[in-house]
């Protein structure tokens, strides 16, 4: 197997681990700063991320208690067994641990929410979210 093959291979059932939080707790709360539900924005919008009881890690940082942000658009949750989808622009993913970003909507109503992930993008169980809050872009 070839180098880059073998690494991905090892590497797999790591993506598919439970994440290492203690979902249990009650303090953990996930919510958008800003905007705010029913803001009417313009371009780019800034979308500040917040999340309280838990911290915020890059992707690739297994650490206990945390995640990384993903923002989506005009989407509900994706599929919470498996690994948060890549390669679409409903959901954007800040892999760095961001939280904050400035992001381009066509003008109209758009949906934003957010689901922490955790190191191998895998939602936590259960899913910490956001609410799920309407924007309009003039």
């Amino acid at each position: 197997m070839r180098p880059l093959l073998l690494c991905l291979a090892l590497l797999a059932p790591l993506a598919q681990a439970a994440a290492p939080t203690d979902d249990s707790r009650p303090d953990i709360e996930v919510y958008l700063i800003e905007p705010k539900d029913g803001a009417v924005v313009t371009n780019p919008v800034r979308v500040v991320f917040g999340l309280r009881g838990m911290g915020v890690a890059p992707a690739g940082v297994n650490s206990l208690n945390t995640g990384h942000h993903h923002l989506l658009i005009d989407t509900d949750l994706p599929r919470l067994d498996q690994p948060i989808p890549t390669g679409n622009n409903s959901i954007r993913h800040y892999n760095g641990g961001q939280t904050e970003a400035r992001i381009i909507l066509l003008p109209g109503s758009h949906t934003l929410q957010l689901l922490i992930g955790d190191y191998g993008h895998m939602p936590h169980m259960p899913p910490l979210a956001s609410p799920k809050i309407t924007v309009t872009v003039k």
